[in-house]
C-alpha cells in the first residue's frame, strides 16, 4: 500500500470525514490532486459505503485546451463508470460584467454548480483535492498578508455548505505523495500551464519557499495541519466566550452597531480583540477578504485611548467607525452631520434646526422664566437685532456666564462630552456683530440677565419640535 492511501484511509477514518451511506460530489478538474482523490475514493466506495459523482466546471479561460480538460475527466469517469456533471462557464464574460477578479468570479460560479447539483441529485458530501501542500501556502499567505483570528488558520477541513458538508481528504498528503499516487496507477493527469506561473502569489510561494522549508523537515505539512486545527479549535471556543460578553455591551442593528466603551474596556484583550473581529464580521457578511489586524489594532486604539474621547476611523467598503466618549459606532450608513446653516430670528418668530429641535423668541412677561439651560433671558439693550442662530465655526469664543474672559466654543464641547458628529450641527444663537450670546442646552453667555419687571428683554427658548397636533414629535 503506497503512503498516500494509508495516510489518507487514516486521515478520514480519524476525523470521520466519510459516513455509510454518503453520496459525495467530487469536484475533478483533471490535475493530479482531483485525478488522485476520484481515483482513490472509486477504489474504496464499497469499502466506505459510499456513492460517487464527479463535477467539472470549464471556466472557459485557456480555449480549447480548457474544453480538451473537460473532454478528458468525461472519458475518464466513463471509463470507471461513474456519474459526471460538468458545465461550462464564460468567467471571462463575468467578470467584465460584474467588475470582481478572476479567481473570485471563478470560485463563485463553480461553488454555485456545486451547490446547484448536490441539490437536483441529492448528494451531501462535497470532496475536494486540497492537500499539504496547499495548506503550507495557504497559512504563510494569510500570516504575510496579516489576518487574525481564524483568518490565520489554513484551507478548512470541513465546513457547511448549502445542502451538506464540504470535506478535505488529502490534507494529510503533500504534492509528491500525490504524484506517486498517479505515477503508481498510471494516471495520466492534465497539467495546468498556469500553475508555473510567477505571476500569481501562490505560485510564487509554491516555487520559493515551500521547498526550503520541506528540506528543514520534510513532515512539516503535518504540523501545518495541526497548528490549523488546533487554531481553529481555539477560535471557535474564545469566539463562544467573546459572544457571551459582546450581547451585554452592543446593540446590532441592520448596518449598524454601537458599543459601550466602559463595558468592552472590562473585557480581557484577547476577547476585546475578538469582539472586534465580530463586529467587523457581522457587518462585512463574514467576508474575510475584507480586514486585517492592522483594522483591528487601529479600532482597539481608538477605544481604548483615555486621551482621545473623540474620534473616527474609515475602513475599507466604506465603514465609519464613530467614537464619542463612552459609545462608539460602527456603521455604513453614517450620515455626514456637517451642513451649515444660518438663519435670521425676530421677535415672535422661531427656526426649526436639523437636529428636530426649534428655537423661539419673544417679549419677556413673567420674571421666573430664566431657569435652565434650555431658556435664556437678555435685556433689549444687550440684543442688536436680527438675533442669528448658525452652526460653529473656526474660532468661535464665548463669554460664560460666571467667568472671566472667554473660553473657546470648542472646548466648551469637550467638556459638556458632546458626540463628535453633533458638534458640527449645534446651534449657536449670536447677535447681528457675531456676539455669541448662547449655546442652547449647553451654557449661556454672561449676557444672560434675570427678567426684571417693567423692563424690556426677551426670552429664547430651545425645545423639541412639536408636531401639527401640538405634541412632542
Amino acid at each position: 500500500m503506497l503512503s498516500f492511501e494509508a495516510k489518507v484511509t487514516e486521515f478520514i477514518k480519524n476525523h470521520r470525514l466519510l459516513e455509510k451511506g454518503d453520496s459525495l460530489l467530487i469536484g475533478v478538474s483533471g490535475g493530479p490532486d482531483s485525478l488522485a482523490l476520484v481515483h482513490y475514493l472509486y477504489q474504496r466506495k464499497d469499502y466506505f459505503s459510499v456513492s460517487l459523482t464527479v463535477a467539472h466546471v470549464d471556466h472557459m479561460l485557456r480555449g480549447r485546451e480548457s474544453y480538451e480538460d473537460l473532454l478528458f475527466v468525461e472519458e475518464f469517469c466513463h471509463n470507471l463508470g461513474i456519474n459526471i456533471a460538468v458545465k461550462r462557464i464564460n468567467i471571462e464574460e463575468k467578470v467584465h460584467r460584474e467588475g470582481n477578479g478572476f479567481e473570485e468570479t471563478a470560485r463563485k460560479y463553480r461553488y454555485q454548480f456545486y451547490d446547484d447539483t448536490m441539490e437536483q441529485l441529492g448528494l451531501n458530501k462535497l470532496v475536494l483535492g486540497h492537500h499539504g501542500d496547499d495548506q503550507i501556502e495557504t497559512i504563510l499567505m494569510r500570516l504575510t498578508r496579516g489576518s487574525s483570528g481564524k483568518g490565520r488558520a489554513g484551507i478548512p477541513l470541513r465546513r457547511k455548505v448549502a445542502y451538506g458538508e464540504l470535506i478535505r481528504p488529502l490534507l494529510c498528503v503533500t504534492k509528491r505523495e500525490i504524484e506517486e499516487y498517479c505515477h503508481y496507477y498510471q494516471l495520466t493527469p492534465r497539467i495546468d500551464p498556469t500553475n508555473q506561473s510567477v505571476d500569481y502569489t501562490r505560485n510564487r510561494f509554491r516555487m520559493d519557499i515551500l521547498p526550503f522549508l520541506k528540506k528543514e523537515n520534510s513532515h512539516v505539512h503535518e504540523h501545518f495541519q495541526r497548528f490549523s486545527e488546533d487554531l481553529l479549535e481555539d477560535e471557535s471556543f474564545l469566539q463562544e466566550l467573546t459572544e457571551k460578553k459582546m450581547n451585554k455591551v452592543w446593540n446590532k442593528t441592520d448596518g449598524e452597531i454601537t458599543i459601550n466603551i466602559n463595558s468592552f474596556s472590562a473585557m480581557p484583550l484577547p476577547l476585546q480583540r475578538r469582539g472586534i473581529q465580530l463586529i467587523l464580521n457581522y457587518l462585512y457578511k463574514e467576508n474575510p477578504g475584507t480586514f486585517l489586524s492592522v483594522h483591528i489594532d487601529a479600532v482597539l486604539n481608538l477605544v481604548s485611548n483615555p486621551h482621545q474621547p473623540s474620534g473616527k476611523l474609515d475602513l475599507p467598503l466604506g465603514l465609519k467607525v464613530i467614537r464619542s466618549y463612552e459609545s462608539c459606532r460602527f456603521s455604513f450608513a453614517v450620515e455626514e452631520l456637517s451642513s451649515a446653516y444660518e438663519f435670521m430670528l425676530e421677535d415672535g418668530a422661531q427656526v426649526i434646526l436639523p437636529n428636530g429641535y426649534m428655537i423661539e423668541m419673544f417679549k419677556g412677561e413673567h420674571p421666573t422664566l430664566n431657569e435652565g439651560n434650555n431658556i435664556i433671558c437678555i435685556h433689549s439693550n444687550d440684543i442688536t437685532f436680527p438675533v442669528i442662530v448658525r452652526t460653529k465655526r473656526n474660532g468661535d469664543r464665548m463669554k460664560v456666564k460666571g467667568l472671566n474672559g472667554t473660553k473657546k466654543v470648542k472646548d466648551i464641547f469637550i467638556d459638556e462630552k458632546v458626540p463628535i458628529d453633533e458638534r458640527e450641527i449645534w446651534p449657536i444663537v449670536t447677535d447681528q456683530e457675531g456676539i455669541i450670546l448662547w449655546i442652547p442646552g449647553l451654557k449661556k453667555s454672561c449676557y444672560a440677565k434675570p427678567p426684571v419687571p417693567n423692563e424690556a428683554y426677551y426670552i429664547l427658548q430651545y425645545c423639541k419640535q412639536t408636531s401639527s397636533r401640538g405634541q412632542p414629535s
